[in-house]
């Protein structure tokens, strides 16, 4: 059996000898930019003639990689061998499965820092930022390979006079999964290897804006030992290969994890029965979130300007956990915006290469959304305190943005920007505070600073979020630890890192037998 779970632990890089190494897999990378690769279907490399460029978010000019298009011709070639593999995989016993999953994440550590580059060239993560995905996705690959093995074991039934009975879970069949591009390596890994773990086969859609990570992740699930067919990597457009794929009546459950406007939309399609289809297609959608930070009368206000800080800009706050309402009761307001407003210029923005606090963000579609919200933001009276431009010079950056004086039912207080944009609304106390948090369609993270346990209590009863924090950000959740997904507009509440998490990809049978 293996070692009891841990998490991998993430690399400081105030160590010399860990920035060198990463400096040098960056130079590495950088020889390797602009090569093309094929799709993988059926465990073949396939060419076809139009083509798709991954684009250094820093540099737009630079091509990261070139991918071979998928059409819907192709799709069909991926749903024939994917299914073809079910057949054979789906008994293919569970030690060996989760032992795929071990080896790719030793190979993972052996290639961290070279992940961790191709991070900060595709998508345009720091050092750390990117270190966490690959720690991260470690993560996924042994906590997912150790629960398929407690799922794998005998599971307790209640005993029945005169029978023998068991329970057993066995896979659904083919998967479509479609990961954002904010945690291109850890989300993809996580939803595709807890698919294959379970006995599923899968067709992989990376997102088009990192399909490199998508491509890398693949190619090391391939040499940890998934056979041919079992993993498909098809990039192409959502539009028409990605509707193919959830419209398919041999299609058994779709992951998905983005917007919440493409995942309603998927959950549609999928709901609708095609012809030949014999099932109820599974959905696991992990959506947006407005995430809201409660800053307390009774909070230690340092605390809570750094957990703010840091939850709101990390990686220009392109994550479904980031901090986008910070609520702050208005006995602190002034104390708490001069300090957050102080700090938030000193950020540094500038090429993740140099391995500064904030980049930019992920394409120029993502900056004019983002422009056109702080302006709906200023036209509704909220007062800019810091930021609200982008930044002159190549790629997509964005200041560091900060607009107090907003209400709750403003359109910056109620729709995900998925940018490095603060809302900052004032509570007249605590209790006008929690429904402020709670007055969204949202609810997937939330953090409250105070040092009072009756407000700590009464948050854990009253706030509706899939994940609550108290006195610590409201981003990072650990594999394991922080079971991560949430409620209402935020998807399924899938808790990703999970113990549950597998049960959406297999199906319980019961088997009994008669004693003579």
């Amino acid at each position: 059996m293996p070692k009891p779970f841990q998490n991998e632990p993430i690399l400081d890089y105030s160590r010399a000898e860990n920035r060198r190494k990463m400096e040098r897999a960056l130079a590495r990378v950088r020889k390797q930019l602009g090569r093309e690769y094929p799709l993988v279907i059926g465990g073949k490399n396939v060419r076809t003639g139009d083509k798709l460029r991954s684009l250094n978010p820093a540099e737009p000019d630079q091509v990261v990689a070139v991918f071979n298009k998928a059409d819907i011709s192709k799709a069909d070639q991926a749903m024939k061998a994917a299914l073809r593999a079910f057949e054979t995989w789906r008994f293919t016993p569970a030690r060996e499965r989760a032992n795929v999953l071990f080896k790719a994440a030793r190979i993972m550590r052996r290639r961290r820092f070279e992940l961790n580059a191709w991070m900060v060239f595709e998508v345009g993560k720091n050092f750390t930022e990117a270190d966490a995905d690959v720690a991260e996705t470690i993560d996924f690959l042994e906590f997912y390979g150790r629960e398929m093995l407690r799922y794998a074991a005998r599971q307790p039934v209640t005993p029945v006079k005169g029978e023998k009975n068991m329970l057993e879970y066995i896979p659904l069949g083919v998967g479509i999964v479609i990961p954002p591009w904010n945690f291109p390596l850890a989300i993809l890994v996580g939803m595709t290897s807890a698919a294959i773990v379970s006995g599923n086969t899968v067709i992989l859609k990376p997102s088009s804006d990192s399909p490199m990570m998508g491509w890398l992740a693949t190619e090391i699930l391939r040499e940890a030992g998934v056979p041919d067919g079992v993993l498909n990597f098809l990039p192409g457009p959502g539009s028409s290969v990605g509707d193919y794929l959830v419209k398919h009546p041999k299609t058994r459950f779709i992951s998905f994890t983005g917007s919440m406007e493409v995942g309603l939309r998927i959950n549609e399609m999928a709901a609708r029965m095609s012809p030949g289809q014999i099932w109820i297609k599974r959905v696991v959608a992990e959506m947006g979130g407005k995430d809201a930070i409660i800053v307390d009368a009774e909070a230690d206000i340092d605390d809570a300007v750094n957990g703010v800080l840091t939850s709101a800009f990390g990686f220009q706050g392109q994550k479904c956990s980031a901090c986008s309402r910070a609520i702050i009761d208005q006995k602190v307001y002034k104390e708490f915006t001069e300090k957050l407003v102080a700090k938030v210029k000193e950020i540094t923005v500038d090429d993740p290469v140099t391995n500064a606090y904030m980049g930019p963000v992920i394409n120029k579609a993502a900056q004019q959304n983002i422009l056109k919200y702080i302006k709906i933001g200023l036209k509704e009276k909220g007062k800019l305190l810091t930021g609200g431009e982008k930044i002159d010079r190549p790629g997509w950056f964005i200041q560091p943005t900060v607009i107090g004086n907003v209400k709750p039912n403003h359109t910056i207080a109620q729709e995900e920007i998925f940018g490095p944009v603060l809302a900052l609304i004032k509570a007249k106390d605590y209790d006008n505070a929690l429904k402020i948090a709670n007055g969204t369609i949202y609810g997937l993270t939330g953090s409250v600073y105070t040092n009072n346990p009756d407000k700590m209590e009464r948050a854990r009863r009253e706030f509706h979020v899939g994940n609550l924090y108290f006195n610590r950000k409201c981003t990072g959740a650990l594999v394991g630890g922080h079971p991560f997904g949430g409620f209402n507009m935020s998807g399924t509440d899938s808790k990703a890192g999970g113990r549950d998490y597998l049960l959406l990809f297999m199906q319980a049978k019961s088997v009994s037998r008669k004693l003579k």
